[in-house]
């Protein structure tokens, strides 16, 4: 009997989350209490780094992982939607007085073609409002539409060993028609427009819907340069390479005139805050109630439980899970699971 009692626990840990305070009644009833994943409230200002508190204030964003506007969530892991929660933060930003500039920290190889190319709306929305300096810090990766936002900043700074780049779209596609012959499985969709199905992986793609799909690519694309080139015109005459989707250490960057300049996060900070006329004015992030942040470096977590709990990942199968165009550097083609869809 004890032994059965304890694999229910087991098995309601892995549901439920470390996170979540488990009680067990003396009737051996366990019971488990289940916030909901936003009954934290709104994000908070909270002091990261030390200044004079009677100067005006430098605002941290953290912006890390897969952009998309999605929740990143999954079974019982609390997340949040990047872009909602990128927005929350700016409007916070904007409705005070306090700040003088804007460090926006970011870590992440991209996200959806649309996701990607709202935040960076957003903050020259909010560059326009307020009309105050934005500094973007690369940390480990900053490609794809992560650099397609950095680029709505005032100046870009990297870590010495950013990975970042990635002016390229790619849309994920499978075939499937093999695999499912072996299993004697026929698709038999009704349809009525003879592209509805562009992309499926379930029936060979033909050389019109892969023209088709080709030409959004390429449009997107398009944009993307256009949008670096509209931010940094001293990139007019990089070479060609710089636009085919590759990435580039932080040197390689610099030299290219994708950066302005390479240090680490203090020093975007300190940069932010000479462009801002605010120096040692105190460093504040944006997190929930019970969000850590102790340090610069803390982020509101958003990868869902269940990516740990089970690992295994079929690229065809878990295509339709984000089925868009996308500005992300992706050496791996399972990234979408992280949405925990």
């Amino acid at each position: 009997m004890l032994r059965r009692q304890a694999w229910w626990i087991v098995l309601l840990l892995l549901v439920v989350g470390c996170k979540r305070p488990i009680k067990v009644i003396s009737d051996s009833r366990i019971t488990a209490f289940m916030p909901n994943a936003h009954s934290n409230g709104p994000v908070r200002p909270m002091t990261v780094a030390g200044g004079d508190p009677g100067q005006r204030k430098i605002a941290l964003i953290d912006v890390d992982g897969l952009l998309v506007n999605q929740v990143m969530t999954g079974v019982s892991s609390d997340g949040e939607n990047p872009i909602a929660l990128f927005r929350e933060k700016l409007d916070l930003i904007a409705g005070s007085p306090c700040y003088a500039a804007v460090v926006i920290r970011i870590n992440s190889p991209g996200g959806g073609v649309t996701a990607s190319d709202v935040m960076w709306h957003d903050l020259r929305e909010f560059k326009a409002r307020k009309q105050i300096p934005v500094v973007a810090c690369l940390m480990d990766v900053g490609a794809g539409g992560a650099y397609y936002v950095a680029t709505g900043a005032d100046h870009v700074v990297a870590h010495p060993t950013t990975v970042t780049g990635g002016i390229g779209v790619i849309l994920n596609l499978y075939n499937l028609v093999d695999l499912m012959n072996q299993f004697n499985v026929v698709p038999a969709a009704i349809k009525a427009g003879v592209n509805i199905d562009l992309g499926t992986p379930v029936v060979d793609q033909t050389p019109e819907g892969q023209e088709i799909l080709q030409r959004m690519a390429n449009e997107f694309h398009d944009r993307f340069r256009k949008v670096v080139l509209a931010a940094r015109p001293q990139m007019a005459g990089a070479p060609a390479e710089v636009f085919d989707g590759r990435v580039f250490t932080a040197y390689q960057a610099l030299h290219l005139k994708m950066i302005d300049s390479i240090g680490y996060l203090d020093d975007a900070v300190n940069v932010a805050a000479e462009m801002g006329g605010a120096p040692g004015a105190q460093l504040v992030a944006f997190h929930r109630v019970h969000d850590k942040a102790y340090t610069p470096y803390d982020v509101t977590p958003n990868v869902p439980l269940q990516s740990t709990m089970l690992p295994l990942s079929i690229p065809g199968f878990e295509r339709a899970k984000l089925p868009t165009f996308l500005y992300l550097w992706q050496p791996d083609p399972t990234i979408e699971r992280l949405t925990g869809k």
